[in-house]
């Protein structure tokens, strides 16, 4: 059986390789000049768990690194993860 915590690693896990994944493809496309992926679609990874996966994407591929709400966007929404996820930690 798996336990809650595994549940929880593996959902982030997933969730921040989707985003990375995501930056790398959106960044082949846009040197390709093809369809691109929708900015809403990086923030909704982002705010479901997947900021730190999107925000090492950028810089790993260079990608949205010049955009003023992805520079400030993603590390305000991982500083407010890792809050949520301190206060739950500690508050037992």
């Amino acid at each position: 059986m798996v336990s809650l915590e595994m549940g929880i690693f593996g959902y982030l896990c997933l969730v921040n390789f989707s985003g990375f994944f995501l930056m790398g493809l959106d960044k082949w496309k846009a040197k390709r000049q093809r369809w691109r992926v929708a900015e809403k679609t990086f923030f909704g990874i982002s705010v479901l768990g997947g900021s730190l996966g999107c925000w090492l994407g950028m810089y790993t591929f260079r990608h949205k690194t010049r955009h003023w709400q992805f520079i400030v966007g993603m590390p305000l929404i991982l500083a407010a993860q890792v809050t949520v996820i301190l206060f739950l930690t500690f508050k037992k």
